[in-house]
């Protein structure tokens, strides 16, 4: 059996008792850490389907050629 960091409150794995959600030991209830992350994946999906710059692109050609090609270097 675990013991509960919060004194016997409610857990981070369910509702409370009085119907809410939990909260964790961050603060934020389960209910809240979940849209968050919904949000965060969301944004985060939109980001990485958009194409690298031409700037960047130009800076890691030249970053290519700069460096010397060695096997060892990897």
């Amino acid at each position: 059996m675990e013991d509960n960091e919060s004194g016997g409150g409610p857990s981070a794995e369910g509702p409370a008792p009085n119907g809410t959600d939990a909260t964790s030991l961050h603060g934020l209830s389960d209910h809240t850490q979940m849209r968050i992350g919904l949000h965060l994946r969301a944004m985060y999906d939109t980001i990485v389907q958009q194409p690298v710059p031409d700037r960047f692109r130009d800076l890691i050609a030249k970053l290519d050629t700069s460096m010397p090609e060695s096997d060892s270097q990897t």
